[in-house]
């Protein structure tokens, strides 16, 4: 998924940040995606850039497209990051420029890492079904790893933790309560679908070393007291052993997580980097069709990039 800002505001992210519990409510924004989709994006936003390593957080949904298009994005560039799709309903195909065709659907992982250049589409399949939603993620890259070989993995068969108290969690991405998923991760962190029955009323085991957010999907919910709407996501912060959960219909939860990311980070349009030179030099290459290489089969043309701000991007801490 691209940030089709045509104006994108230089997000300053990483640098040391651990705090105990909290309960912080994050505002997201509606932001238009294609030509038919709108998303909530709550992550960066004013008051937090990322959780973990996870640095981008959109939800969209649930959109009725019987006569609509549904999502179509098309070929954009990444580059320092992975991308993440998660969906509970509908279906995305994703084409890339290494040659991937691969339709995901919900409750599979489609996990694209972008290391040093990659760029893909992503769009809604002809005959699709009635309803899209779901959630896109970008995790950034280390530094030690910003630069590796590109790649796409799609997973169908993820660990799933059950037990009781009408809770179910299907480990998406890193690993929580001794269950790993299979995609491949560059640091410390976690991702998980949390599906809670109407009257759950549990405890979920977390690791106190990292930090947490939570996203509500459908349903209404309380997370450590706090009581969420759909497409609210409430921060959690590190110190945690367990979070209380309850349900007041059925319901579902993203849950992310990772060790505070140290590193400092310059994320601007669809690009992680570490200097102004980095984002500059991948805008350049973009535009010139260089480095990202082609998608091949999207019928549309590829996107531009915006124009870079008029002062230089400069890598800071986290800031709140």
């Amino acid at each position: 998924m691209s940030n089709l800002d045509l104006r994108p505001s230089p997000s300053l992210c990483g640098g040391s940040s651990r705090t105990g519990p909290v309960r912080d409510l994050q505002p997201g924004k509606q932001v238009p995606l294609g030509e038919s989709t709108v998303v909530r994006r709550l992550l960066p936003n004013l008051g937090r850039r990322m959780v973990g390593a996870w640095c981008f957080v959109d939800h969209y949904g649930p959109d009725d497209i019987v006569d609509q298009p549904g999502m179509q994005v098309p070929p954009h560039p990444h580059m320092g990051l992975s991308t993440v799709s998660w969906l509970h309903d509908g279906e995305v195909l994703h084409r890339d420029s290494l040659g991937s065709l691969q339709t995901v659907r919900p409750r599979e992982l489609g996990l694209m890492t972008s290391g040093r250049a990659i760029a893909h589409s992503e769009e809604s399949p002809h005959g699709h079904g009635p309803l899209l939603h779901g959630a896109q993620l970008w995790v950034a890259l280390p530094d030690a790893h910003r630069d590796t070989a590109p790649h796409f993995e799609h997973h169908t068969d993820l660990p799933l933790i059950t037990g009781g108290g009408g809770l179910a969690a299907t480990v998406i991405l890193g690993e929580l309560d001794g269950a790993t998923s299979p995609g491949t991760t560059y640091s410390p962190l976690v991702g998980a679908d949390l599906t809670l029955t109407a009257g759950t009323d549990t405890r979920l085991p977390l690791d106190p070393d990292f930090e947490y957010a939570a996203l509500t999907i459908s349903g209404e919910t309380e997370v450590d007291g706090v009581r969420l709407a759909p497409g609210a996501l409430l921060y959690l912060g590190c110190g945690r052993a367990e979070l209380p959960l309850r349900a007041h219909s059925d319901s579902g939860l993203l849950l992310l997580g990772g060790e505070p990311f140290e590193e400092e980070i310059v994320m601007w349009w669809n690009f992680v980097g570490r200097t102004h030179e980095d984002i500059a030099r991948a805008r350049d290459d973009w535009s010139s069709g260089t480095r990202f290489g082609e998608v091949l089969g999207y019928d549309g043309d590829r996107l531009s990039a915006p124009e870079l701000p008029p002062g230089p991007l400069k890598p800071r801490g986290r800031t709140r």
